[in-house]
């Protein structure tokens, strides 16, 4: 399994855990302030240079690419498919929810999506939250926050055969939807919560601890 990290120009929280050695690290367009601010030095910087100037010179970026203005992909989108074309098959992504920009978060929690069924899993930060997919399988989610709030969602039509383990409202066979917001705010009890869906995909979130010093 080779991890990669998004670095996006959005929210900002603070890094759950640096990236270690054999991580591709990738910044995409802004996200390389961000990278700069937290002292990281990324694989590759990608862009359309529109939320920032193209650095005239950067150090310790291997690699460069500039990619039109007028195109399908965000910026974060051409970083997950660099990362995919190095085979990462675990994506951690900041910087990509909040600002000022609700249709990048959006866009971002389709791309969750668009990872996961190409055999790879994303998780996109925001303040205090983490986001991730699953589709026909079951994940365990540790109970990471006092209060242990976690949402689940339908994200893609219907999801058939929905169970809830180890939480406060839980569920056994159940049908979400994309229309109705029935797994909104829920809270995990025990140690972890097994959520399992047999058709169709499911969107997690659940609560992190606060970070009292931003890394």
């Amino acid at each position: 399994m080779r991890r990669c990290f998004v670095f996006s120009a959005a929210e900002f929280d603070g890094l759950r855990e640096r990236p270690r050695s054999g991580d591709y690290l990738i910044a995409a367009d802004a996200g390389y302030l961000l990278c700069r601010k937290i002292g990281l030095a990324p694989d590759l910087l990608i862009g359309d240079f529109d939320s920032m100037e193209e650095p005239s010179n950067v150090s310790g970026v291997p690699h460069i690419e500039r990619v039109p203005v007028m195109k399908d992909d965000t910026d974060t989108m051409l970083a997950l498919k660099a990362g995919l074309s190095r085979n990462c098959t675990e994506f951690h992504i900041y910087g990509g929810t909040g600002g000022q920009r609700m249709d990048h978060t959006f866009a971002n929690i389709q791309a969750l999506l668009y990872l996961r069924r190409r055999k790879a899993r994303g998780f996109l930060y925001g303040r205090d939250f983490v986001w991730t997919v699953i589709e026909n399988e079951m994940l365990e989610v540790p109970r990471t926050a006092p209060d242990g709030l976690l949402s689940v969602f339908a994200p893609a039509g219907h999801a058939r055969g929905v169970t809830l383990r180890g939480v406060l409202y839980p569920l056994n066979g159940a049908e979400l939807s994309s229309d109705f917001p029935l797994g909104v705010s829920n809270h995990i009890t025990d140690e972890s919560a097994f959520i399992s869906v047999e058709d169709g995909a499911l969107l997690l979130g659940w609560a992190l601890p606060p970070l009292d010093d931003k890394k």
